[in-house]
């Protein structure tokens, strides 16, 4: 009881502790119980404009869904009640409408987007109230997500109290309806209108639309509607609930130094910005995609603005030099400091050579600047996974279902406030749901708890039954990808947990699409896990067959290796997870569109989200090995077979005093230097991280045959290069340095800063390791420093360097 007691008294602290941060406030003395408003009724003292009526809208609709009860709306205070009341309004419509004026003191915050909620117990009234008509739709938002609503069902925190603001201005995210995306692409108008509500209830204030077109293909088979039409629609929700519009409108008509492209682009333009009943604000990436020179950017963005103030006169341009090399970069920081009066401000996002502290300092003061944070990508992405296990980056791939509530805060607080205004978030899918969320409620409150963040996520979209459940299962996800899968037996506890949660949910539960994915997410990771230490073992097995080819013969030997490593594709282990997984996947393209596999589902490629066409993708070295015993076979000798095959069964070995490092394996990169942590440095613009080549993509098919070791790779951005430090060698002996690289940058090695290895050299298109001599006069004191260098040329923002695998051998 004493423990209970305990436990109880800790959590009571760490909510008041919590609501403090929040700008909730508890009065002294009380305790967190509970309200019942299940019979209450709504007074509506707003002005009754669109925005406040789409707020009333959201409140009655959204608590019906939850706990079937259709509220009363009144418009004046009953003048005798029995039954708790929800007053909303604006602090001007209260002071205007209600009998005795605004019957709270005035909000100390006043800032747009805020809102006051408090009780008062003699009228048995709450009272939600917005600075703005935004911030009413916010203080809705906050009740639904506290509230615990169950059906027939609807209760509060005794006494709560907020007065609140946002930190940061601006909190978006991008909903793109374009073929490239894994669920918007099938969205109807009524799903948009849901989502949008969903980012609302967490404090979202922009949306950020796409044009008709971009570079991708022109139509899907998953469209409800033309693109076009789409666009018009959810442009019209987005007014109808007073969101910021902006577009992401990326500029590729062409080489826009030819003046029929740039007429071209000025039609389309117009057309779009006559349509479209709001826009804030037009982005326009400079160089991924559209590739324009920057003074061609520049002079046609200039034009461009006198047709959007035509039908939109308050709009603004913002523009990004992303994805521009050094020499585009310099003419783009040039042309800002010209202070264009047509520009408003400038993005940061993925493939910009500078983070966004850095980026500050070369922009003029009086441009804002606006993040542009990539949340739904886990590798080949501008926030990385860091060290994600080579299985689930081969099967989970670019775009899976990717809660990381832990990282995204890291992402978050990576770049100080002042340095920008707002962000809108790059997604394109439901994947990164969780991440949008957490993106939202830190920009509300950076000092918001994650973990409460997730209970009120929880609460709100699984039901208040499970919130703490819920919320601890999705940090369990993102803990299931942290360090070698091989060793984290975690991934099968937290999976059984989940388990546990299904076996208990109730129909409408099972068929909530959030649920389902956390779900999908559990089962995979639980069965690659199950695959990996079950290929592992049959891998140890093969090459034990091939330790013996002297005895049993060449041939033989391959023969019985290609039969053990077969049997991955005939006995699938764990069988009932791998069925549930694809039942999950089903689930989810009916509930929420999700486009899990290119044959199934319509997805583009597997690295769009069609993990499915990957769950039993090889985790082991079977394509590799299959591939050299094809050519193997091929050899005319007996000796030449047995000689190729001593190459496989000793691959790593670099020889007596020698060492080796898989660079692309964090249990076996003992010499690399690594400068900082992910939290520090999200974006590795200072410090290496983990490459993967990945599985099969239909636009990156090249990979396929590799071995594991060359699939993964360390690799820096931007010229950054990649270190590694020996300690305790023979200082009277020579080594040689053998290396995989992966990309063909050009590259060179030097050793201890001052002795060249190798000058800058193309890597071979075939993956196979290179040799080459350490001069003596860098190993005599026993020590060694391998640094790495990519040339600085190149049409992008600069990639760094790729290595592989490194041997150092003592000759």
């Amino acid at each position: 009881m004493y423990q209970i007691i305990k436990v109880k008294i800790k959590l009571v602290l760490k909510i008041n502790l919590l609501f403090v941060l929040l700008g909730v406030r508890i009065a002294s003395g009380q305790t967190v119980a509970e309200m019942d408003f299940s019979n209450a009724k709504i007074v509506n003292y707003t002005a009754n404009s669109r925005q406040d009526k789409a707020a009333i809208q959201l409140l009655t609709e959204e608590i019906a869904k939850r706990s079937g009860t259709e509220f009363i709306v009144e418009d004046r205070m009953p003048p005798d009640h029995s039954s708790p009341l929800i007053i909303v309004g604006t602090s001007e419509s209260l002071q205007r409408n209600h009998p005795q004026g605004n019957p709270i003191a005035a909000n100390d915050v006043g800032k747009p987007d805020g809102f006051q909620i408090q009780y008062l117990a003699e009228s048995r009234a709450l009272y939600i109230i917005g600075n703005d008509s935004r911030g009413l739709l916010f203080g809705v938002g906050y009740f639904l997500r506290k509230a615990e609503l169950r059906k027939g069902v609807i209760q509060l925190p005794a006494n709560m109290e907020a007065s609140t603001a946002p930190v940061v201005e601006m909190r978006g995210h991008q909903l793109g309806y374009r073929p490239k995306v894994n669920s918007y692409d099938g969205f109807t108008v009524e799903m948009f209108e849901q989502y949008i509500r969903d980012l609302i209830v967490f404090g979202t204030n922009a949306i950020e639309l796409m044009p008709p077109k971009t570079d991708d293909a022109s139509d899907s088979p998953m469209f409800p509607l033309p693109q076009f039409t789409m666009m018009v629609k959810v442009g019209e929700l987005l007014a109808k609930y007073g969101l910021d519009t902006w577009i992401w409108y990326p500029q590729i008509a062409g080489d826009y130094g030819e003046e029929a492209n740039v007429r071209a682009a000025l039609a389309e333009s117009e057309e779009i910005f006559s349509k479209v009943p709001k826009i804030n604000a037009v982005f326009v990436p400079g160089g991924d995609p559209g590739d324009q020179k920057p003074s061609a950017l520049f002079s046609y963005l200039a034009r461009m603005a006198t047709i959007l103030h035509k039908y939109h006169p308050d709009a603004e341009i913002w523009v990004s030099p992303q994805g521009f090399s050094g020499e585009q970069m310099t003419e783009f920081l040039e042309l800002v400091k010209q202070e264009p009066a047509w520009l408003s401000g400038i993005a940061h996002g993925p493939w910009i050579n500078v983070d966004i502290n850095g980026f500050r300092e070369r922009i003029p003061p009086r441009y804002p600047i606006r993040r542009y944070p990539d949340i739904t990508h886990t590798l080949d992405a501008q926030y990385f996974m860091p060290d994600w296990d080579y299985a689930f980056a081969a099967t989970h791939h670019r775009e899976p279902i990717n809660p990381r509530p832990v990282d995204q805060a890291a992402v978050f607080h990576s770049a100080e406030l002042a340095n920008y205004e707002g962000f809108i978030t790059y997604s394109e899918g439901v994947n990164d749901d969780v991440n949008k969320i957490i993106w939202s409620s830190l920009g509300w409150n950076p000092n918001a708890d994650i973990l409460d963040v997730l209970r009120d996520y929880s609460r709100y979209f699984i039901g208040a039954d499970y919130a703490d459940e819920f919320a601890h299962g999705l940090l369990n996800l993102e803990e299931n990808w942290r360090g070698p899968l091989l060793t984290n037996t975690t991934v099968h506890s937290h999976h059984l947990m989940f388990q546990q949660m299904e076996s208990s949910a109730s129909p409408e539960m099972l068929l909530n699409w959030r649920f389902q994915q956390a779900l999908y997410r559990s089962y995979y990771d639980a069965y690659t896990r199950s695959r990996l230490i079950y290929e592992t073992q049959l891998e140890e097995s093969a090459m034990q067959a091939l330790r013996r080819a002297r005895e049993r013969g060449a041939l033989a030997s391959m023969n019985l290796a290609r039969s053990i490593l077969d049997r991955s594709k005939e006995q699938h282990i764990s069988p009932d997870w791998r069925l549930r997984i694809f039942e999950l996947a089903s689930a989810l393209f009916q509930s929420t569109r999700a486009q899990l596999s290119v044959r199934k589902y319509f997805a583009i490629d597997t690295i769009r989200g069609a993990n499915l066409d990957l769950v039993d993708y090889p985790l082991n070295d079977r394509l590799w090995l299959e591939a050299q015993f094809d050519r193997i076979s091929k050899i005319d000798s007996e000796e030449g077979r047995l000689q190729e095959i001593a190459g496989i069964v000793n691959w790593q070995n670099p020889g007596p005093g020698g060492f080796y490092d898989d660079l692309g394996n964090i249990a076996n990169q003992p010499h690399l230097v690594r400068n900082l942590d992910y939290e520090k440095d999200p974006n590795g613009y200072f410090t290496p991280f983990i490459g993967h080549a990945g599985a099969y993509s239909i636009e990156f098919p090249r990979s396929s045959d590799w071995r594991v070791s060359s699939k993964t790779y360390m690799q820096t951005l931007y010229g950054f290069p990649l270190e590694m430090r020996y300690t305790g060698l023979d200082p009277t002996a020579r080594y040689r340095v053998k290396v995989t690289y992966v990309e063909e940058e050009r590259i060179n090695l030097t050793a201890d800063d001052n002795y060249p290895v190798h000058n800058y050299l193309t890597p071979p298109n075939r993956i196979e390791p290179l040799e080459f001599d350490i001069p003596w006069e860098a190993t005599q004191d026993g020590t060694l420093s391998l640094k790495w260098h990519v040339e600085s040329k190149g049409s992008g923002p600069g990639r760094g360097c790729s290595v592989a695998e490194v041997w150092l051998m003592k000759i």
